[in-house]
């Protein structure tokens, strides 16, 4: 399955080489043209049979959240730094992979036994844990690890219980995958897209990719925040798994086009297709670089929920994921139509 395939790669920002390869080995015999950009975004343009004055353009991240080696202590122990935004309380006794030899680890920490009472009582922070490879002496991990190595959560693909998907990177190789879907398809109109790297690190890559691409309208897919526990008011379940694409109002980057977000809702309807709208605005997406690209462009996301984002192990409802396909391949129709809301 792709969606296995990108997670299973590794592709921490800045470093998104191998789901790059993977991504172009997937859409190289379906599209007109793609190129590789200095920051290392893929741009792709797709011809139609039919031609449109729209100029859209959609976008997926490539990248991941994870962690890079900041140095290396006289027990061979290694020290690292978060790339993106990681919840440390996720890190302890996590199974890791380290540079391109993908060298295993563990993330480590002092017993719990040996802690002061005031250490049990909150989170351990970045400086009190460590990766162990399983190395003697700072000599026998310096000939396996370097500092900038980056280091990537060692996690399985598995598919379980009620039609679910666990794995890590969710965020964002659900809208790669929903993307390379897309450009594999027949396609009616011209449609250019966007595999963008570092947004987890300040929605770098998105920018200058819409700078160069000029479009009309940009569409951001993505997996993003599910919080459907029962400890949290339903006010503040940013969205649920099982209940469809979700549609976003705002977060803390963009303010979303109020017309692509009513043509989404009227497509949605008219394709009997189960959405739900994002109650939360934290977070951000490449949404937040490209709508402020040039004179402006109008953005809307449509994302698929994800629970536990940002650790080794999300988790998906493919119900979700496949009405997330749906409505992208009726609402880019209704686009080019010029279906009113």
């Amino acid at each position: 399955m792709l969606l296995k395939k990108l997670t299973q790669a590794s592709g921490i920002s800045g470093n998104e080489k191998e789901v790059r390869d993977i991504i172009i080995n997937e859409i190289k015999n379906h599209v007109d043209n793609y190129e590789i950009d200095k920051l290392g975004n893929i741009i792709v343009h797709k011809k139609g049979k039919n031609k449109d004055s729209k100029k859209i353009m959609i976008a997926a991240h490539m990248d991941e959240i994870g962690l890079m080696v900041s140095d290396i202590d006289d027990m061979g122990l290694i020290k690292f730094m978060t790339v993106g935004g990681i919840d440390k309380r996720v890190l302890v006794s996590k199974t890791v992979r380290i540079g391109v030899n993908k060298i295993p680890g563990v993330i480590g920490a002092k017993p719990i036994h040996l802690q002061k009472a005031n250490e049990r009582k909150k989170s351990l922070d970045i400086n009190q844990l460590y990766v162990d490879i399983g190395t003697y002496s700072k000599d026998e991990t310096d000939k396996k690890v370097q500092i900038g190595d980056y280091i990537t959560f060692d996690s399985d693909y598995r598919e379980f219980g009620d039609n679910l998907i666990k794995a890590k990177a969710l965020d964002d190789r659900i809208g790669c995958s929903l993307l390379i879907e897309l450009l594999q398809s027949d396609i009616k109109y011209d449609i250019y897209a966007a595999f963008t790297v570092m947004e987890e690190v300040g929605l770098r890559g998105a920018g200058p990719a819409s700078y160069r691409m000029e479009p009309d309208i940009s569409i951001i897919l993505e997996g993003t925040t599910c919080a459907d526990l029962e400890d949290v008011d339903n006010h503040k379940k940013a969205t649920e798994l099982g209940k469809g694409p979700v549609i976003s109002l705002m977060d803390s980057s963009t303010y979303f086009d109020k017309d692509l977000r009513n043509l989404l809702i009227s497509t949605a309807k008219e394709h009997n297709i189960p959405y739900q709208f994002r109650k939360t605005s934290a977070g951000g997406n490449d949404s937040g670089s490209i709508h402020l690209s040039k004179e402006g462009v109008k953005t809307t996301t449509i994302s698929v929920p994800c629970r536990n984002i940002h650790s080794p192990i999300s988790v998906m409802s493919k119900s979700d994921y496949n009405n997330t396909k749906k409505l992208l391949d009726a609402f880019i129709e209704n686009i080019f139509k010029g279906v009113n809301n």
